[in-house]
């Protein structure tokens, strides 16, 4: 799969929002019911949402979270394998304050880490993405 960071101004019509979230100092991932991976929380951008609307709506849905802040980071792009096709997305940056139940949805359940683990869903993008997060210095400012 191919990935390129883009500037938040680069992004124009995103499809996609990824979701990267702190809960109680570490990373708190999901992990999907027909996957044995773990991932961001994030998905498509449904018509009629901002990429915001699909972030917090993708959030809640994946994690249980209730209680949060958002923030947008960066974009990105990304293809199967030709760098002429695939789609943008946004991603955020959550500091989630409240967790409840998780949804009875697509998700199996969520975990803590302190940094990504190996076994992750989609392992050409979510290292690229989180080398920006943490390079832009929000994920160390999370109060």
């Amino acid at each position: 799969m191919l990935c390129k960071v883009l500037a938040k101004e680069e992004t124009g019509s995103c499809k996609f929002v990824v979701v990267f979230s702190r809960y109680q100092g570490k990373l708190l991932l999901s992990r999907h019911r027909a996957r044995d991976t773990w991932e961001t929380q994030g998905g498509h951008i449904e018509p009629g949402e901002s990429p915001e609307e699909a972030a917090r709506r993708e959030l809640w849905e994946e994690s249980g979270a209730e209680s949060f802040t958002l923030q947008p980071v960066c974009g990105y792009w990304a293809a199967d394998d030709e760098w002429d096709k695939g789609a943008v997305g946004m991603v955020f940056l959550a500091e989630i304050r409240g967790l409840g139940p998780l949804p009875e949805k697509e998700m199996a359940e969520t975990r803590l880490f302190d940094a990504l683990p190996e076994n992750l869903t989609y392992p050409d993008i979510t290292p690229r993405l989180w080398e920006r997060l943490a390079g832009s210095g929000l994920w160390s400012h999370c109060e």
